[in-house]
């Protein structure tokens, strides 16, 4: 290998990102106000409750910093890289959440479960 050479993680790619199927996940930004969110990753269990879908602010609960529920933003979903599909949570990555100025990033989601917000009786 010359000095000029360098691999690259495929993770790291341009291309990696821009082909992956994203139909499996959820945009948080694109849910309605209250919807739940059930996120299990490798190694605990998120709820998260939307509260300004429009710029993914969130109460969430769970893992090792979030013992009860923080306001925080979803930042996206990442593979540890550079690259960050916002406001996403997507199986086989990882999430990212900002609370205040602390930036989580949890171990690789398994699997996101939507609950709708329940609807709200309208007055008579």
């Amino acid at each position: 290998m010359s000095a000029h050479t360098a691999l690259i993680p495929s993770v790291a790619q341009l291309d990696h990102w821009s082909g992956h199927d994203w139909q499996n996940g959820v945009v948080v930004n694109r849910l309605s106000l209250h919807d739940r969110l059930t996120v299990h990753t490798r190694n605990s269990v998120y709820e998260i409750i939307v509260t300004t879908p429009q710029t993914s602010e969130v109460l969430v609960r769970g893992g090792a910093f979030f013992p009860e529920f923080t306001p925080a933003r979803v930042a996206g979903a990442s593979l540890g890289g550079s690259f960050l599909k916002l406001h996403g949570v997507y199986p086989g990555f990882q999430l990212e959440i900002v609370a205040g100025d602390q930036s989580v990033i949890t171990t690789r989601v398994r699997t996101v479960v939507v609950t709708a917000a329940p609807e709200r009786p309208t007055m008579m």
